[in-house]
């Protein structure tokens, strides 16, 4: 009965934070449905009680289902707050905003982009060069910045920038798919952008003294790399270790879209789920508890190095669980580790769970390695196990096998050639995570040293470049499907659940002890 509780709170606080996602649902209505459903807990709590029906236990079930639906409805309406009306009713006009850069700038080929968090203070009209502006006072808000190239800005610096604000829009992507640009936004609170303001430089180091830190040493890194490892190789490298892709040109980075590598080179939670299925696989010869910890260091050491980002961190959180669930052969208990951790992620920040497509991809990569890689691992007994290759085939196809679906539907795009490509280049992929690391720590200390590192580092990069290449060439590589249903998505997913769970929840309707 313990476990009925608990997954019917879960099930019902995520329903009622998705739905939420997508409609307005009255506050009011809310309550007073929590209020009903609170009432009908009581009173089948009484009857299961003194009566010992069965029906009560049902009845209970099915008010806490309710109870939690509602708070997942409350808990969104907490989150989902106005734009500040101070600020609305400036969008359009040429304003003056001081504040600070709360994120690593993210550099592009054309041109950066900066999260700047507005401060408040007196409101002014100040005589700009060509017209009046205005200086904005009010609650704190957060603004992204289109800026040039000509300027070195950093995080934690104070800046003054004067130009017009607008709102977000949402934009067609490549492939055809409209982009939520919006809400995309608003799950980190951001309502505004300004398109290439002037900036002025106020002052520096006003940010967090840890995370400043971590994104200095990933600048001297990608310096390091850029140093000892030739372009474009260098370039892939500083994606897979930092998910940088600023320099790609057009050609190459829509090569990686097109054969479905593109995960390689962005810090996504797809990626770091399947870097902790490969240091498992890599260190299975060690032993268990050994291995365990080896790949927490791992993958641990990898949300270090790309500056500890928000994302980052709930993917490892994830990833871990993973590791600890395939190296210790207690899935159940993990999943409802991994399902408690997920909802305390949304309870947080109730918008990852539609509007943030690392959270998702993670926690989907995360079920396929504790649940589906278990059940197709027979049909690769023909792969050697030397080295943790059979692990490694079985976890690439089964994290494709899973993500698929969301990615179709997410990125209106499907690639053919993903999973050969997957298929000769993921063995490969954690020994060039290993000796680009290696290249880097041994380059800070001497680069003749590095170099032999650098060659080794350079041919398997060339190698999973050529491969990404020659699919990408191929006529039938990838199409695009920029209106894939999402009552689709969640059917196939539906039947997924089916597979891994359906005996389990067969069991939880019938039984209502």
């Amino acid at each position: 009965m313990r476990d009925k509780i608990f997954y019917t709170i879960c099930f019902g606080f995520l329903l009622g934070i998705f739905l939420r996602s997508f409609l307005f649902l009255d506050l009011y209505l809310t309550v007073s449905f929590g209020v009903i459903a609170f009432a009908l807990f009581l009173f089948f709590g009484f009857v299961s009680k003194n009566k010992g029906l069965p029906a009560g236990r049902q009845g209970i079930l099915a008010s806490i289902f309710i109870l939690a639906f509602c708070f997942g409805i409350f808990r969104f309406n907490l989150s989902d707050r106005p734009a500040p009306e101070v600020f609305e009713n400036q969008v359009g006009q040429n304003v003056s905003l001081d504040g600070v850069v709360v994120d690593e700038p993210s550099v592009r080929q054309n041109d950066q982009q900066l999260t700047v968090e507005i401060s408040q203070g007196p409101a002014r009209t100040v005589l700009g060069e060509t017209s009046l502006r205005t200086v904005l006072a009010g609650p704190a808000t957060k603004v992204v910045v289109s800026a040039n190239l000509d300027q070195n800005f950093k995080y934690g610096d104070e800046i003054n920038i004067t130009g017009k604000l607008k709102k977000p829009e949402n934009f067609l992507t490549d492939q055809g798919k409209t982009f939520d640009y919006v809400n995309y936004l608003r799950k980190d609170g951001i309502f505004y952008t300004m398109s290439y303001p002037q900036i002025e430089i106020v002052s520096r180091g006003n940010g967090n003294f840890v995370q400043s830190f971590l994104f200095s040493a990933k600048e001297k890194f990608l310096e390091k790399i850029n140093f000892l490892i030739p372009n474009p190789e260098s370039i892939f490298m500083g994606g897979l270790l930092f998910g940088e892709k600023a320099d790609f040109d057009k050609t190459l980075k829509q090569n990686f879209v097109d054969t479905g590598m593109i995960h390689l080179v962005t810090l996504s939670g797809y990626k770091i789920t399947m870097i902790a299925g490969w240091f498992m696989a890599i260190f299975i010869f060690l032993p268990k508890i050994l291995g365990i910890w080896i790949g927490i260091f791992g993958i641990w050491l990898f949300v270090l190095m790309t500056g500890g980002a928000a994302s980052a961190v709930r993917a490892g959180i994830m990833a871990t669980l993973a590791l600890f669930a395939r190296a210790t052969g207690r899935n159940y208990d993990v999943a409802r580790a991994l399902l408690l951790t997920a909802i305390v992620m949304i309870l947080l920040n109730p918008f990852v769970l539609v509007y943030d497509v690392s959270f998702q991809l993670s926690f989907i990569g995360t079920i396929a390695i504790i649940f589906y890689v278990p059940k197709i691992e027979k049909y690769f007994l023909w792969i050697t196990k030397k080295f943790g290759l059979r692990e490694i085939v079985a976890m690439t196809c089964a994290i494709y096998i899973f993500v698929a679906p969301f990615i179709l539907y997410e990125m209106g795009s499907f690639s053919l050639v993903t999973l050969p490509a997957n298929i000769l280049i993921m063995p490969l992929f954690p020994l060039s995570m290993i000796f680009g690391f290696l290249t880097i720590f041994i380059g800070l200390v001497s680069n003749i040293l590095a170099v032999p590192f650098a060659y080794i580092s350079y041919f398997l990069l060339h190698y999973q470049l050529w491969v990404i290449n020659f699919f990408a060439n191929l006529s039938f590589a990838s199409f695009n499907f920029p209106n894939f249903p999402l009552f689709l998505t969640i059917l196939i997913y539906i039947y997924f659940i089916y597979l891994l769970f359906g005996r389990s929840i067969l069991e939880f309707f019938k039984n209502p002890y």
